[in-house]
């Protein structure tokens, strides 16, 4: 376990530390090592394997709606508890702690304002699930939309060329909803409910969006095969259609000028998520690296003993650690401000993630031949940090859009 640098930790953080970590070592690595070598995805998901297991263990424990309001059975962690939370679960299996992060999505989003058909319909049923029968997902990336719906303030965002795809037009007092969302959808062959972003105002382009919750059994879905994929198999991801899908007109919960408000927002909280669980996965590649030093004999001694060995475990560590101290800066300022400095969790996504894949790699290295092994960890590691550096926005684009916002508000 690494050195825990903040002595303030309280009794709480220590116990979420201790138990996550359990959890993660115990639950989440060995079903992901075990779901990632299925070779054919529509496996990862069919019945009796091993990630519903997982999932119905991370209910019961209620991990699904962890970062839910307390009353509605949310977890009450603190900033600091909620950043450890998240890079023990990448530490165990990033794929896997994707997936779970993404589920409760539609369920938060529903219960904003607490409507009480919404609370009855959606919220409640998840809050009260042991059993994983109301999974979600974020459907927000379509076939020929990816990371520029992210990129709230910059002068495409407004561009009507670049409006959703997905479209929802107001019939009385229901929404028609019609179009598509990409391959990409975290959890999309497998959800129950949707947090839907989508366009309503297309003369606005981007800005002309809104955001709806949607049961996924509504008539008018479909959902394509499983994504077949390099690296987090574990995760699963689908297209989803939808075809003249009616919704009632209280499931859209954010238009208009708030959805410029719920982009920054969504692109905080999902950002600084992305930046705590892969430095876990760094932390896992480092330990990986660092425990394969120690026993391998070439040269006449342990690699270990090597100097080039040494300073490039350096830079590891070195890396890790600026990571975690990044990502829980972020993420505790995020937290506990209103609006949230979306910027600075877009940096930690994009040092986190960077950091993650160069760690893995060097990691890999080290191990020489036996790194590029199935059966190895970091093999793994390699391949889930690879995917990293585009979901949720790629590096690239995350990194323009953050720039856009720092010379828009920072004052030399």
């Amino acid at each position: 376990m690494y050195l825990e640098l903040n002595k303030a930790l309280t009794e709480q953080d220590q116990q979420i530390k201790t138990e996550t970590h359990r959890f993660a070592a115990e639950v989440l690595r060995p079903a992901s090592m075990e779901l990632d070598k299925m070779h054919d995805p529509a496996d990862v998901i069919g019945e009796g394997s091993p990630l519903w297991d997982v999932l119905r263990q991370a209910y019961r424990i209620g991990y699904h709606n962890a970062h839910m309001a307390s009353d509605l059975g949310g977890a009450g962690m603190s900033p600091l508890g909620r950043h450890i939370f998240m890079e023990e679960m990448g530490w165990g299996a990033a794929d896997l702690a994707v997936s779970i992060g993404v589920t409760g999505m539609p369920f938060s989003f529903a219960a904003f304002g607490r409507n009480e058909r919404m609370m009855a319909e959606i919220v409640t049923p998840f809050v009260e699930d042991k059993d994983a029968r109301y999974v979600g997902c974020w459907a927000i990336t379509e076939p020929q939309h990816g990371s520029d719906m992210l990129g709230v303030g910059t002068p495409a965002f407004k561009d009507p060329a670049a409006a959703a795809s997905l479209r929802a037009v107001l019939d009385g007092d229901e929404y028609v909803i019609n179009g598509q969302k990409s391959a990409w959808v975290s959890n999309g062959t497998i959800a129950t409910h949707a947090a839907c972003f989508l366009g309503l105002e297309p003369e606005k382009g981007q800005e002309g969006g809104g955001v709806a919750v949607i049961p996924l059994n509504l008539p008018g879905v479909t959902k394509g095969k499983p994504l077949n994929k390099l690296g987090q198999r574990a995760l699963n991801q689908g297209e989803i259609f939808f075809d003249n899908v009616r919704i009632p007109k209280q499931y859209m919960l954010a238009q208009g000028p708030a959805y410029n408000y719920v982009i920054e927002a969504t692109m905080a909280g999902a950002n600084g998520f992305m930046g705590a669980t892969f430095t876990g996965l760094a932390r896992a590649a480092f330990e990986e690296g660092l425990a394969y030093a120690k026993q391998r004999f070439q040269g006449g001694k342990m690699i270990i003993e090597h100097q080039a060995v040494q300073l490039k475990l350096a830079n590891m560590f070195i890396n890790v650690e600026a990571a975690r101290q990044l990502s829980r800066a972020a993420s505790a300022y995020n937290s506990t401000t209103s609006p949230p400095a979306a910027q600075y969790s877009m940096a930690s996504k994009v040092f986190c993630t960077q950091t993650a894949f160069m760690v893995a790699s060097d990691a890999l290295q080290l191990h020489g031949g036996y790194g590029l092994a199935k059966e190895m960890l970091i093999e793994k590691l390699f391949r889930d940090a690879r995917a990293s550096l585009i979901e949720d926005g790629t590096n690239d684009v995350m990194s323009l859009t953050a720039i856009n916002k720092v010379i828009q508000t920072y004052m030399p």
